[in-house]
């Protein structure tokens, strides 16, 4: 009989939502953002969130808006590093290699995640409002290494889709609408909450006897 306990180490466990946006559907991406609020990390806990408002465009403050906003930038360059820049989305864009790091000044979340759901993130001098509606029913998503974006983390998360979702900077609303992206061998929409998330690294798991 098997463990109940994964034998992987625990990389980070936390809330990872997203709002990916394009003008077409076979289109390039043309705004990215992912916000974080992470509970325990080899770096500690932290919030913020990470947005690509030209996503091709390699540069980042204050020619492009590209950047990071954080509360602990340690684990933010962590996240990036190692995750977030892994992703199929910002895999591709040019933006993630040039970001500008940024001290959070404040940070909070509103609505309810049954209807309408927003993560407000302020830097000194950029505000940040992701905005998540039309949201449908939950789903549980176990995710192996090999069809995840580290190729040696086991995925675990509670996602919830949004059909109608918005991210703006001071305001200005970034390019582009919700689209359809392949996850988890089926259709799912660019938009989505993601909560419960952890990542254990079967690769740090000792050996089997």
């Amino acid at each position: 009989m098997s463990s109940p306990i994964h034998p992987g180490r625990v990389d980070w466990t936390g809330e990872n939502p997203g709002i990916y946006l394009k003008r077409e559907q076979d289109g390039p991406w043309t705004g990215l953002a992912t916000f974080f609020r992470v509970v325990y990390s080899p770096h500690g806990m932290g919030c913020g969130v990470l947005l690509l408002d030209q996503p091709g465009v390699e540069r980042g403050l204050p020619e492009v808006q590209n950047f990071c906003i954080s509360d602990n930038e340690a684990l933010a360059r962590y996240l990036v590093d190692n995750f977030f820049s892994r992703f199929a989305s910002f895999r591709v864009s040019p933006g993630v290699k040039a970001i500008t790091y940024l001290a959070a000044t404040h940070i909070e979340r509103a609505g309810d995640t049954r209807v309408r759901y927003q993560e407000i993130v302020r830097s000194k001098e950029l505000e940040v409002v992701m905005t998540w509606a039309g949201l449908g029913q939950p789903y549980a998503v176990d995710m192996p290494p090999e069809k995840g974006p580290t190729k040696r983390h086991q995925m675990y998360s509670l996602f919830i889709d949004s059909s109608e979702a918005t991210v703006t900077v001071n305001g200005r609303p970034l390019t582009g609408e919700v689209a359809v992206r392949d996850f988890a061998d089926t259709k799912k929409s660019t938009a989505f909450l993601a909560f419960s998330e952890s990542w254990m690294d079967v690769a740090a798991a000792p050996a089997r006897a």
